[in-house]
């Protein structure tokens, strides 16, 4: 494996992967990101997280669960409720200062409602995960 530059880097143009081996590589993050990963050409992310910064506006349109791993969603900036859904009901998680964290756990469908405009930064397990729709 290539030696990774140290930097510096930013979250909002540079993601990470951190690899099961504790090792790290930058993931530049362009408008073919998204499609690339989806579509399995960054490779499965197997025992391994995927670290993330996003800015919101508008509550999430999808709910996401992540059956291989664990979730760490953590307010940067804003205030968001996160919500969990667990044993057929909705759990609500208010995260209103930064640094608020909320642990997702694996196979746990969650969506977030956004109180103000918001930064978040995710460290998923993103092998396998899922989406559905969002209840209009």
């Amino acid at each position: 494996m290539p030696t990774q530059q140290p930097g510096p880097f930013n979250l909002a143009t540079t993601y990470l992967r951190l690899r099961n081996d504790t090792s790290i590589e930058t993931l530049p993050v362009n408008d073919a990101f998204w499609p690339r990963l989806m579509s399995g050409a960054l490779g499965t992310f197997h025992h391994e997280y995927l670290v993330t910064m996003h800015g919101f506006e508008a509550d999430w349109p999808n709910w996401e669960q992540h059956p291989n791993g664990d979730e760490i969603v953590c307010l940067l900036e804003g205030r968001v409720t996160m919500v969990l859904e667990q044993d057929g009901r909705e759990r609500l998680l208010e995260l209103s200062e930064s640094g608020g964290y909320v642990l997702v756990p694996r196979g746990t469908w969650h969506t977030a409602r956004t109180r103000t405009p918001c930064r978040m930064l995710f460290i998923t397990a993103g092998e396998g995960t899922q989406h559905r729709p969002a209840a209009a």
